[in-house]
C-alpha cells in the first residue's frame, strides 16, 4: 500500500523548516548507504548527530504519533529517527531496496524496516526531476508531493530518486517497524478501520459497528508482534 499523507506540516511550518535546512551544513549522503546502494547514491545529507536533524526529527515524530491516518495505516511499533537529504546539481539515487534492519546511532536499538517514509520540504515546481519512483504491485508511481506532505510505502519495494536537474529537493526520510509485519495484513486492517470510522460518522447507532470493531481488534490481536 502506498499512502499520501497531506500536510503533515502546514505551509508556514514547512517554510520555517526549509529555511533552516537551507542554512545547514551538508555531508556526502553515502555515509548511511550500504555497499550496493552507495554505488548509485549521489546526494547530500545532514549528519545524524546534527542538532538541527534531531530538532526537526523530533517534530516529525511528535506530529506522526498524533496523526490518525498514519497511526491507522502504519500501526507503528518503532520509528527510526528521521534523516534528511538534499538532491541538487544532477544528484540522484538509482534503484535500490532499503536495508531490512537499521541500527540507531549510538544505541543498541534496531528497527526492522517494514515501511519507508519521505516528507517533502520543497514545492514540486521549485525543482526539475527528483521524482521518487516506486516499483509497486499495481504499477510504478512517480511521487513528487507538495511541501509538507508525506509518502508512506512498503520498504520491500525497489525505488529510486530521479536526477534533480534544476533547483534543490529537500526532504526527510525514515523507516517504521510496524506492529503488523506483513503489508497485506496492514492494508486489510487499514481498510477495515476506515470503514468503521465512516460508518461511525454516518450511522453511529448501526448495530454492525460493534461486530466490525470486534473483528478489527481480533485480527489485530492475532497478527500483532510486540
Amino acid at each position: 500500500m502506498l499512502l499520501h499523507i497531506h500536510q503533515l506540516f502546514s505551509p508556514e511550518e514547512t517554510r520555517h523548516i526549509r529555511h533552516a535546512l537551507e542554512q545547514a551544513e551538508w555531508v556526502d549522503g553515502r555515509v548511511t548507504a550500504g555497499y550496493q546502494s552507495a554505488q548509485t547514491k549521489q546526494n547530500l545529507q545532514l549528519a545524524e548527530d546534527n542538532p538541527l536533524a534531531r530538532e526537526i526529527g523530533e517534530a516529525i515524530l511528535q506530529r506522526l504519533w498524533q496523526h490518525p491516518q498514519f497511526m491507522s495505516a502504519a500501526l507503528p511499533g518503532k520509528v527510526f529517527p528521521p534523516l534528511f537529504n538534499c538532491y541538487t546539481g544532477g544528484g540522484e539515487f538509482g534503484y535500490h531496496v532499503d536495508n531490512s534492519v537499521r541500527q540507531v546511532r549510538n544505541s543498541l536499538e534496531r528497527v526492522r524496516t517494514d515501511l519507508s517514509a519521505t516528507v517533502f520540504f520543497c514545492e514540486p515546481e521549485e525543482y526539475d526531476g527528483g521524482e521518487l519512483v516506486i516499483q509497486d504491485t499495481y504499477g510504478t508511481p512517480r511521487v513528487k508531493f507538495a511541501a509538507g506532505d508525506m509518502v508512506l510505502y512498503p520498504s520491500t519495494s525497489l525505488h529510486k530518486v530521479e536526477p534533480v536537474t534544476r533547483g534543490a529537493r529537500l526532504a526527510s526520510f525514515f523507516w517504521i517497524q510496524s506492529l503488523i509485519r506483513e503489508d497485506s495484513r496492514r492494508t486489510l486492517l487499514y481498510e477495515l478501520d476506515n470503514s468503521i470510522q465512516a460508518l461511525t460518522r454516518d450511522i453511529p447507532d448501526h448495530p454492525a459497528l460493534v461486530e466490525l470493531t470486534r473483528t478489527y481488534h481480533n485480527l489485530l490481536r492475532q497478527w500483532v508482534e510486540v
